[in-house]
């Protein structure tokens, strides 16, 4: 092992460390807040020899540690570094950086918690910077936050999903020449929107097209230096290859699917990044027929019981699939007393945390299932399960949570048949 405090800040205090933060992916989640909360430190000091720039690294590196953790306090962080480095600007170009980093806050505020307010503030934010931005690659990061902005759009009701691929594709055509993290982003956001038409639309061209730019993405982010990345396109092509699988009854094409889901595991363990672990292993129960998540020990575990008590989309997917767990044991067991304490400590939560709409979909979820499996083990109708979840996914695709959607679709299904 080498020394991370010193061998980081040669990489921090270095000139690329402003263009591209890729090399933090194989950064410990820990280290990444200690290094955070140095950097702000330095940024606050009087002799600080360029301020504007050290808060807006500042807020790059709370924004990674949200992501990655999904601590609510590390995103307030990166919002009030932004803030700081939008106060000390003093040219056109700082001003613009500075109110992007606040704009990319709210984007990540969008992917954490929901919330469809945060990606109109995002766009009017950023909506006219260009007239004041001169720098050519500060235009072309500008273009490529607009794209993210509008692919995140393009999944809710209504949303223009032909205007966001076009988006992201004139995103991509800019920074071809500027291979990195910014780069791989906007590539991952278009395979996932050219995925989902794909899977929905039945169309091969689509799909071929999604598994080229994932197999590139894959070849070209290599474990011991980009492994989250690298994770997160072996888990779209997982999904994508799954869904295939399914719709064509093809077991072989499914374990192939599941190959691809565990290989994504293993470039990296829980502890380094929970939340992109939580999404891999969540996807792969999701599309893999029986599928569990994968065994965890030790710390591991403890990492995956604090993202369920976190309020963030992923948070509260994963602590649906513990009540989910919970309700398939006492219906096993016939225990009736069991649902009833599950549902009872769904319905306090309801009634005490005046949750959000996202949080509200997730109980109402919960109280489905357990509605289900009573019907079954008494063999009595189970009321309006199929309204309830309907109401579910609607409040969750409002918020931009289409994986808290996906599972009550799932259910809805389940009820269907």
């Amino acid at each position: 092992m080498f020394e991370f405090g010193r061998d980081l800040r040669r990489l921090f205090d270095g000139h690329q460390a402003d263009q591209d933060l890729g090399w933090l992916e194989v950064v410990d989640v820990d280290v990444l807040r200690g290094e955070a909360r140095r950097q702000t430190v330095d940024a606050g000091r009087v002799t600080c020899p360029r301020p504007v720039q050290a808060w807006l690294l500042a807020s790059a590196l709370w924004r990674e540690h949200a992501r990655r953790s999904g601590a609510a306090d590390s995103l307030q962080h990166a919002r009030l570094t932004a803030l700081d480095g939008r106060k000390t600007a003093r040219t056109n170009d700082e001003r613009a950086e500075a109110v992007m980093a606040l704009a990319e806050t709210m984007v990540l505020s969008f992917d954490l918690y929901g919330g469809p307010d945060s990606l109109i503030r995002a766009l009017s934010l950023t909506d006219g910077l260009k007239d004041h931005a001169t720098r050519p690659l500060l235009r072309v990061r500008l273009t490529a936050l607009h794209a993210r902005i509008l692919a995140r759009q393009s999944r809710s009701p209504g949303g223009d999903s032909l205007q966001a691929m076009a988006f992201l594709d004139q995103a991509i055509h800019e920074l071809a020449r500027r291979p990195g993290l910014l780069l791989d982003t906007l590539k991952l956001d278009r395979a996932a929107l050219t995925l989902t038409f794909g899977i929905e639309r039945r169309d091969a061209r689509l799909l071929d097209q999604a598994g080229r730019e994932l197999r590139e993405l894959v070849d070209t982010c290599p474990s011991e230096r980009r492994p989250l990345t690298r994770a997160r396109a072996l888990a779209l092509c997982g999904a994508g290859l799954s869904a295939l699988a399914a719709l064509a009854d093809n077991a072989d094409a499914l374990e192939q699917g599941r190959a691809l889901f565990d290989a994504a595991c293993d470039q990296f363990t829980p502890d380094h990044s929970p939340m992109d672990w939580a999404a891999v292993t969540l996807a792969r129960s999701a599309a893999l027929p029986g599928a569990a998540c994968l065994p965890l020990a030790g710390g591991q575990s403890e990492v995956m019981g604090g993202l369920t008590r976190s309020r963030t989309v992923l948070g509260l997917a994963l602590a649906d699939s513990v009540v989910e767990g919970g309700v398939m044991k006492a219906e096993s067991q016939g225990d009736i007393l069991a649902l009833d304490r599950l549902a009872a400590r769904l319905r306090s939560r309801l009634a005490m945390d005046r949750p959000r709409p996202v949080a509200w979909a997730v109980d109402q979820i919960g109280l489905a299932r357990v509605a289900l499996a009573k019907a079954r083990l008494l063999d009595r109708p189970a009321g309006p399960v199929r309204l309830v979840l309907v109401e579910a996914a609607a409040a969750a695709r409002d918020e931009g949570a289409d994986l808290i959607a996906d599972r009550a679709d799932h259910l809805l299904r389940q009820v269907a048949d």
